[in-house]
């Protein structure tokens, strides 16, 4: 992993209406590497991703990637997004919802087809997306994004709706990019995959809670799994924060 960090975000604050979204968040994101993103709903992990990807409006604080700052036109063809709602074109199949953002990205048809078939889809790639189960259709939006190649991936909650076994080879396929040198933010609601990072970012209520990686989660819990080592973190901090308020 290289020791620039990919993603470097320094005392962010965003406001979501009158919701305070994200409070004070300062936290890198190693290059190479598979940083998990968990919280409970609505602690502001896709207000984070937003910043980060540049479609976000911030209150103040600087949000730096890949050298750049969020959200500059040089950033579009190194940094993949892909949101909870699928972002596919219903009446076009597989094959050309992914072949439509290759061209954006100057990519061959052969990348496109190994692409589809790293998510699973390679049986259906000639099936409309209307014609797909939800979980398909998550499937197309990740491919159409890996087809670009891009440097920074972010991926919320990209496995949701998917069975075990899937599940298990996307995450060795995140696995593999991080290898070749991509960097993988990635927002999940299910613990047991928090092993598969090499890093994690606990938000509470906007806030960050800790940065560390699974077994320093484990060591300053006393806790081996990790859904129990995260809810130790997550009350003792709100336990310190009720203190703090009642001062």
């Amino acid at each position: 992993m290289s020791s620039t960090p990919a993603v470097d975000v320094s005392s962010l604050h965003v406001h979501r209406g009158l919701h305070k979204a994200l409070d004070d968040v300062s936290l890198q994101v190693p290059a190479g590497s598979i940083t998990g993103l968990l919280g409970p709903s609505g602690c502001g992990k896709t207000t984070l991703m937003r910043s980060v990807v540049g479609t976000q409006i911030i209150e103040s604080g600087t949000v730096t990637v890949l050298g750049e700052p969020a959200g500059s036109r040089g950033l579009r063809r190194r940094v993949g997004y892909v949101t909870q709602a699928p972002s596919v074109y219903t009446d076009l199949t597989v094959t050309e919802n992914v072949a439509y953002y290759a061209a954006l990205y100057g990519r061959d048809r052969a990348a496109v087809a190994d692409t589809i078939a790293a998510v699973g889809l390679a049986g259906h790639a000639g099936n409309t997306a209307d014609a797909l189960s939800g979980g398909q259709l998550g499937r197309v939006s990740l491919a159409c994004s890996l087809v670009g190649d891009p440097e920074l991936l972010v991926l919320d909650e990209p496995t949701v709706g998917l069975d075990p076994v899937l599940r298990a080879e996307l995450w060795e396929h995140f696995r593999a990019l991080a290898a070749r040198g991509v960097t993988l933010l990635v927002s999940s609601h299910v613990m047991d995959e928090a092993d598969h990072c090499d890093a994690l970012v606990l938000l509470r209520d906007g806030r960050l809670v800790a940065q560390l990686t699974p077994r320093e989660l484990r060591d300053r819990t006393g806790e081996e799994r990790l859904e129990d080592a995260f809810l130790h973190l997550i009350r003792g901090d709100a336990a310190g924060t009720e203190t703090e308020e009642t001062r």
